[in-house]
């Protein structure tokens, strides 16, 4: 208990330095799990991905549609135990240029879609009603909460890439099943999208964006997407089946640079924090030469030294970490709540603070490396003859 008294007391000698260095490691630390956070959310719709169900979709780009009649053929391919689509149709919600107003939404087989995906839980009455109206539409509770939308609300879309003002009523509000569960989206009838391209643009009818494709054994996705790729071959709509994971993982891939260099300033990060705290440790270690030669003609030896330099440097660090990661989780769930549409889910917050300690707790072991290595071969008699 007395050495700890005299760690801390060291640690205090110099208030206005350790609070200088104790704060710019919690904004250091902040910087650092907030980049973090951003980076997880962006893997975190990978990770909820399905493994038995696969994405078909048109084999040039994903912005290409399919005629809505491959469902029948994708039917009746061995091992596929369900099958849906869905329409990517976007449009423009209130003010385009907010960024809040942008969530997905997009047209939906209903009789399948909400089987394949039993994570987004809708409540029995309130998807009966959804099943009655052409125009209802099912959304997500954070959406709902967002843009204060509550049941029998209209929603209001002009068109973007299906021309034409639509008009949504909001008849249910689903819930996810788990945290990986994306709660922004706003989901309809595809048929209520289809009667309006019959009469608006007739070609562009009967088309869907994507297929979802549930197998019945996961150990049979390569063999069920080669099979319903081969049913289309050298057709004017030749497809391209993918696990969702790796449907999922083609999204961020065209952010990877981004993401490289976010991960790449998080370590940045890391490193200004060891600079900073590196600094201050080796100004304490010059300050105090004489006093450690006279600890050490006292009988302290070169570990006990040691424990002292780097007690102190550690608890500088775990006091920074601490205060960093302590304003990180209120500002990363009060960013959620503002923008849900922006980082639908985040990665669990264990891994954040994990991460985190981490980070604050290594840069104080190796701050103190280099006053620790000057401690250990200082002979005294030098130590008592330095002069600051």
């Amino acid at each position: 208990m007395k050495f700890l008294k005299l760690i801390f007391r060291n640690t205090m000698r110099h208030k206005l330095r350790t609070f200088l260095t104790v704060a710019g490691i919690s904004i250091a630390v902040l910087a650092f799990t907030l980049l973090r956070t951003v980076v997880g959310s962006w893997y975190s719709g990978i990770d909820a991905a399905s493994a038995d169900r696969l994405i078909v979709r048109h084999a040039v780009s994903f912005v290409f549609s399919l005629p809505v009649a491959y469902y029948d053929k994708i039917k009746t391919v061995p091992g596929v135990a369900n099958v849906s689509w869905a329409v990517w149709f976007q449009g423009q919600y209130k003010d385009p240029k907010e960024f809040k107003n942008f969530f997905p939404r997009m047209a939906v087989d209903p009789e399948h879609y909400f089987e394949i995906y039993p994570e987004i839980i809708v409540p029995k009455d309130q998807w009966d009603d959804f099943r009655k109206e052409r125009n209802a539409c099912v959304i997500g509770i954070k959406t709902a909460q967002q843009h204060n939308l509550k049941i029998g609300d209209i929603i209001p879309i002009n068109g973007d890439i299906y021309p034409g003002k639509w008009e949504f009523v909001v008849r249910a509000i689903y819930k996810g099943r788990d945290r990986l569960t994306d709660e922004t989206q706003m989901l309809f009838d595809w048929k209520y999208l289809d009667e309006g391209m019959r009469t608006r643009m007739p070609e562009r009818s009967a088309r869907v964006g994507w297929y979802v494709v549930k197998v019945a054994r996961m150990e049979d996705s390569p063999r069920v997407s080669a099979a319903i790729d081969a049913l289309f071959a050298n057709s004017s709509a030749e497809t391209k089946t993918e696990t969702e994971k790796a449907f999922n993982q083609s999204f961020i891939s065209m952010y990877s640079a981004i993401i490289t260099a976010m991960n790449f300033i998080s370590f940045v990060i890391v490193g200004i924090i060891l600079l900073v705290l590196a600094n201050t440790m080796a100004m304490t270690a010059i300050e105090r030469t004489t006093e450690y030669a006279v600890l050490r003609t006292l009988g302290f030896n070169t570990r006990q030294l040691m424990g002292l330099i780097s007690g102190e440097s550690l608890t500088i660090s775990a006091i920074g970490g601490a205060l960093g990661l302590a304003a990180a989780i209120p500002i990363i769930k009060g960013f959620q709540a503002a923008f849900p549409n922006m980082f639908p889910l985040l990665p669990d917050p264990t891994i954040t603070i994990v991460l985190g300690s981490s980070a604050a707790l290594a840069v104080g072991l190796l701050a103190s490396i280099i006053p620790v290595l000057r401690v250990s071969h200082m002979r005294i008699v030098d130590g008592l003859r330095h002069i600051d």
